[in-house]
């Protein structure tokens, strides 16, 4: 059970609590909101509730919904009041119940953090001193949270920014795609500057190996989706902020239309195939992109302008293979590095949407951070994609052959949920990582490098392809769709997220 509803009649809490009670549950928390006697320093006779109740309804069982997905509650229940309250009355209600505690008391948190700041609910202060006040429901985070009101003055002081700065960057929309460990300076910075709508697109969950490097969040945080973690940290942060979150991966089926609501992407992942994706989506879209990696202790920058100069696919026209590039996690990297990435990503993108002076020629940025050596690698715009037909044409092309391979990705908590749900799993690891980190249940290896030669041994089955990361699975799901296999499957995230799942659940 999720219910939340709002209610203008007193709350029945025994009632609730009844519902709520199951023998299996060994975790229950209640949050009750009561009225208080004062605000802002000011003694309070009573208070009033008013809600837009059909749009807090809706957006009151989506806070539950994603309540009990992130943090696995068997029930959750939440009723708020509205109408007239006198001091001391019950305002808002929340019960968690679940078989581990920890998980009941961070469903409790979620929810009345949600609650704060998206419930369309506004309340009337009647002071004792006989006058009224509408506070909107939307704080600071905090034990003595207040009204915040953002002070830009710091940056309009700069005569390339001023007022007229500041109103453009409220009306600025940027995406960013990546919560990770460019994503996170880059988000707090264009959230610090005022960007007025933050996109935050990240299909992971925080692991612990993470938090060197990825400042938004804290070790309580381990297992819970980032880009939920990210928008409640920048929310807490600027309030003013609005923030939209997806938590599944971009991919060629919903590219444009995510990419169309935003005037400008930040391109933070570290995933190869992200990156041409988005080149493409963004080239095709018409907005500008600015893409980064990290390899180690240095780092690549490249903006990719709206209108025709030179993108991804003008330095390297076809995507490498997922083996063929490195990642944090093999490869290693000082926690540093994406930070000063991110940043530098963060300055590009309010570069571009104050206009101010940057460099016109199309180059690559190669950052050293071990030496402090910066070097422009110039590019020629009349390589690569231009002998092609130029980048839109390219782009256009390769995101058709996108969409028509489809969206290979699939999520599952456990590799026999999915051998469960008909698939035929298919372990596409070398031997020596198998014999070191052996998967829990029956299985066909057949190594990645060898799917295209030996998809007869897969049959007509329909197949869910998996190994470490879930990459090397993904792009041997495609090209075996390629080849006409429509059925064929990749295990999101690999077993790395299978084991962060297990270690969240154990917890």
């Amino acid at each position: 059970m999720k219910r939340f509803a709002i209610a203008a009649d007193v709350i029945d809490t025994d009632a609730l609590r009844a519902e709520l009670q199951d023998g299996g549950n060994g975790g229950f928390c209640v949050f009750e909101g009561w009225v208080r006697n004062r605000n802002e320093g000011r003694a309070v006779d009573g208070l009033e509730y008013e809600a837009y109740a059909e749009l807090a309804q809706s957006e009151g069982e989506r806070i539950l919904a994603e309540a009990g997905a992130l943090h696995g509650v068997d029930d959750l229940c939440c009723v708020h009041r509205t109408g007239h309250l006198k001091v001391g009355e019950l305002a808002v209600w929340i019960g968690a119940a679940s078989a581990h505690r920890d998980e009941a008391f961070r469903a409790c948190r979620y929810v009345i953090d949600a609650l704060k700041h998206r419930l369309p609910v506004w309340k009337k202060e009647h002071y004792l001193e006989g006058d009224t006040a509408w506070v909107a429901c939307h704080h600071a985070h905090g034990e003595h949270s207040r009204t915040f009101a953002p002070d830009y003055t710091r940056q309009t002081r700069l005569r390339e920014v001023g007022t007229e700065g500041q109103a453009r960057l409220a009306a600025a929309r940027v995406l960013v795609l990546g919560a990770g460990g460019l994503g996170s300076p880059a988000l707090t910075y264009l959230a610090g500057a005022g960007v007025g709508t933050l996109g935050i697109v990240d299909g992971d969950r925080l692991e612990a190996s993470n938090l060197h490097r990825q400042t938004l969040y804290d070790a309580r945080d381990v297992g819970l989706p980032k880009a939920t973690l990210a928008a409640r940290r920048l929310a807490a942060l600027n309030p003013s902020v609005t923030l939209r979150t997806w938590t599944e991966p971009l991919h060629a089926g919903n590219a444009a239309d995510v990419f169309a609501d935003f005037d400008l992407v930040l391109e933070c992942t570290d995933d190869m195939r992200n990156r041409y994706l988005s080149n493409d989506a963004a080239v095709v879209a018409g907005i500008p992109l600015i893409l980064a990696s990290v390899y180690q202790y240095e780092g690549q920058l490249q903006v990719v302008e709206a209108g025709g100069t030179p993108c991804l696919r003008c330095l390297w026209p076809r995507e490498p293979a997922a083996d063929a590039i490195g990642s944090c996690a093999a490869n290693g990297v000082l926690g540093p590095t994406p930070g000063v990435l991110g940043a530098m990503q963060a300055m590009e993108a309010l570069k571009i949407l104050l206009d101010l002076p940057r460099p016109r020629e199309p180059a690559l940025l190669l950052v050293d951070l071990l030496q402090h050596d910066l070097r422009r690698l110039p590019i020629d715009p009349a390589t690569g994609c231009a002998e092609h037909g130029g980048c839109a044409a390219v782009a256009r092309k390769a995101l058709a052959e996108a969409q028509r391979i489809g969206d290979v990705d699939r999520r599952f908590t456990r590799l026999d949920e999915a051998a469960a749900a008909g698939y035929r799993l298919v372990d596409v690891r070398d031997a020596e990582e198998i014999a070191t980190h052996p998967a829990d249940c029956a299985t066909l290896h057949i190594p990645a490098a060898q799917i295209a030669e030996r998809a007869a041994a897969l049959g007509e089955d329909r197949c869910l392809l998996f190994c470490a990361t879930g990459r090397r699975s993904r792009d041997a799901a495609e090209r075996l769709r390629r080849q006409g296999r429509g059925e064929t499957y990749s295990l999101l995230g690999g077993l790395a997220a299978l084991d962060t799942e297990r270690a969240r659940t154990h917890s």
